[in-house]
């Protein structure tokens, strides 16, 4: 069986991606980080080692002690880690941190990949194996949107491909035909929340992938704890871009999104 190191961050991403990659016949070995990794992907994966987010260096020593060659970005790291002291701890990502021109997402991202392959070691697509996550084109609901919820979903779309563009973030919160909230380093759910304090409900989520999206890291991705913000906050549609986000518990999603009229809609955009 061919190994795969798994470095998994948060969410239900690793998970899925270790089933997915399992039923593929490859063995799974995960790099998990303390304070961020869920302790169910234990259960996923083949062998399992943890380790602080101030130890760099492991990752490298780990997988080359494993015979890995072939390793997988998935999940995130809670944003406000970025700024924490414990990374502070490890000399070398202080370095890291300190020689990029900007602290983007893309830039972080870019850099410890560039690392890892300095190392040896080659970074694959998140989105091996997840085909099935990759929704095409249409509405994946009961309810299509209304006529003011796609004229909110033309609007924010090339919105936020511009947004995107500039490595800002990849969400905006639309309400007729009015950007109440764009998505920066705090993530979908947080903005979904903050747009429905704003709003009080029935706006428009438009999620879209990077003009030149890196499918080694930085996805985009909804789920189910997306449809439990979008209920939470009176949202009345959720749309992103087809066969380039991952729909994550899609089948569950989408069944509690019909129970509270929510739309879900994979579009094409450009």
């Amino acid at each position: 069986m061919e190994k795969i190191g798994l470095i998994a961050g948060n969410r239900r991403f690793p998970i899925l991606f270790s089933e997915a990659a399992k039923k593929k016949n490859y063995y799974i070995v995960a790099i998990a980080i303390k304070g961020d990794t869920s302790f169910r992907l234990k259960k996923s994966v083949d062998k399992m080692y943890w380790i602080g987010l101030n130890e760099f260096r492991r990752i490298s020593e780990i997988l080359k002690r494993e015979g890995i060659t072939k390793i997988v970005m998935a999940g995130q790291i809670s944003p406000h880690r970025l700024f924490s002291k414990e990374l502070a701890k490890d000399e070398e990502v202080k370095n890291l941190l300190e020689s990029l021109k900007d602290k983007k997402a893309d830039t972080i991202f870019g850099a410890v990949a560039e690392k890892l392959k300095g190392l040896g070691f080659e970074l694959m697509e998140s989105t091996a194996f997840m085909e099935d996550f990759l929704p095409k084109q249409g509405t994946l609901t009961k309810r299509e949107p209304d006529f003011n919820e796609w004229e909110n979903i033309y609007f924010g779309l090339d919105l936020a491909k511009a947004i995107a563009y500039l490595d800002i973030g990849q969400t905006v919160a639309v309400k007729y035909k009015a950007i109440v909230a764009v998505e920066a380093l705090e993530g979908t759910d947080n903005l979904i929340r903050r747009a429905g304090r704003i709003t009080r409900g029935g706006f428009t989520v438009v999620k879209v992938s990077k003009p030149k999206q890196d499918l080694r890291f930085d996805i985009p991705v909804v789920g189910l704890n997306t449809i439990k913000n979008l209920i939470k906050t009176h949202a009345g549609c959720l749309v992103f871009e087809a066969e380039k986000t991952l729909f994550l518990d899609k089948e569950e999603s989408i069944k509690l999104a019909d129970k509270n009229g929510i739309s879900i809609v994979a579009v094409k955009n450009g």
